[in-house]
Formats: C-alpha cells, structure tokens, sequence
C-alpha cells in the first residue's frame, strides 16, 4: 500500500484482497480509508455486533492514525453503526431484526429511485462499468468468496449513486446498505454459504442487464425483489441461530465466557 505525503492513499486493496473489482475513486483520503476499513470490519463481524470497543483497538485493527478513526468513529456513529458511550468508549451496534426489517422498506424505496435515476442519466462510461462488474459476478459466481461479493455489491451501489447524479444519497444509502450486507453475512456464515452468494449474485445480475438494456420499470422490479429476498433472511435468522451472534451481550447473560464466532463462508 502507498501513502503519500498529501494524506491520500493508492491501491487499498491490499486490505480488503478484492483486487479487480471496479474502483469509483482512484484516491481517497484518510478519513474515508478508516471510515471504510471499520465498515468492513462491521459487515464481517471481525467486530461483534454488542460489542465494547475502543477508538485505540480500531486503530489496530485498520492501521491508521488517531485523527482519520476518530473522524470514521464520529461518521458512523451519526450513521448508527456505533454508539459512543462517554468514558466506556464505544459499542458495535447490535443486529435488531424487527428494526432491520422496517429499514429494508426504506432500502427498496431509495433503491427503487436511485436505479431508475441512474438510467436516465446513466454515461458510456457508467455502463462500461456495470458491464465489468457484470463480467467478475458471472465468471466468479461459483467461487468468489463472500468478501468480494460484498465488494462488487458495494461497488455497484456508488456506481448507480454517482450515475444517478444524487450523490447526497450515499451518505443515506451507504449505512443501510452496510447493516444489510452484515445481514447478509451473517446468513451465508451461518446457513445458506455459497447458495446465499449465489442467490445474491444472480439477482444483481438480473438488475444489471434490466439497467444495460435500459429497462427502467423492470430494473426497479428487479431492484424491489432482490430487497424482499435480503428481507426474507431476517426470520431465517430469528429461527435457527444462537442470539449471542446477534448481540454478544446474549452470551454474557447466559454466562458464557466466548462470543460464538461465525463460521467463516465460503
């Protein structure tokens, strides 16, 4: 990874070890690295939803300073990703499945417009981009690892935000589509693997031919399910796992002494 004495970083994949996926930005600064780095940390669960954590142990975690985490940590607290305790440093927010299922309403609803918007306004080079990322998700489908799911996923969500010429919307759409993509994890972790990627996958693929062929009215169809499929995972969850992953306070009141980790996807 290069740093440069601006306070940009080139070439983060290194962290995330999605090389290949489509890159939005070529530079970004620091604040936006830390930002990034704990939300992957949150949708993998490397940090426990419940879990007390505090501002040094991120810095460890994502290799930066104090100033870009504490930044990050401030942005994702407003985002409800975090909560700050005063002197108990912070909490990783827990999973809240009744909540989770109202936020998917919104997600459909702000997904359903910003891929409508997206291709009225949609450039030559917008599409080579959703070409390319259309490309990986088929030729990977039955061996990409869920971590580069999730990157191609997040890719194609700024994609269709910077196409739809309302950039204001990431900072709304970024934190839901964060909680859904831990959502989603956690469900691959735990009971559906590589049929949940590939459920996943074939539907993004479903919405990025309706946007290349231009298909507004169906793209938006096609958004609206795979937001009710991701939806569906929710009483999956509620019926077949241990609570504790939801909230690691669970494991605490029923005295145990280790968070039950998920199993790691494939």
């Amino acid at each position: 990874m290069l740093v440069k004495k601006t306070g940009t970083v080139r070439n983060a994949s290194s962290f995330t070890g999605t090389e290949g996926v489509w890159p939005l930005e070529q530079s970004r600064d620091l604040t936006t690295i830390a930002y990034e780095r704990i939300e992957e940390l949150f949708v993998a669960m490397r940090i426990a939803p419940g879990a007390e954590i505090r501002t040094q142990d991120l810095q460890a975690m994502v290799s930066l300073g104090r100033t870009p985490v504490h930044q990050a940590v401030r942005r994702l607290a407003a985002e409800t990703l975090l909560e700050i305790h005063p002197r108990n440093g912070l909490r990783v927010a827990p999973i809240d499945l009744s909540r989770e299922r109202q936020l998917s309403v919104l997600r459909r609803d702000l997904n359903r417009f910003v891929t409508a918007m997206a291709i009225r306004n949609m450039t030559a080079n917008d599409r080579a981009g959703v070409h390319h990322l259309r490309r990986k998700l088929a030729a990977e489908i039955d061996t990409m690892p869920v971590d580069a799911f999730n990157a191609v996923d997040k890719s194609f969500d700024r994609l269709l935000i910077s196409a739809s010429g309302e950039r204001f919307l990431e900072r709304v759409l970024s934190p839901l589509h964060a909680i859904a993509r831990r959502i989603g994890y956690l469900h691959i972790a735990e009971i559906s693997g590589r049929d949940g990627i590939v459920g996943s996958a074939e539907r993004h693929i479903a919405i990025m031919d309706f946007i290349l062929a231009g298909a507004e009215e169906k793209a938006c169809a096609a958004s609206d399910e795979l937001v009710t499929y991701s939806a569906g995972l929710l009483q999956q969850l509620e019926e077949q796992i241990d609570p504790a992953l939801l909230d690691i306070r669970y494991s605490i009141r029923s005295e145990k002494t280790d968070w039950p980790v998920p199993r790691q996807p494939l």
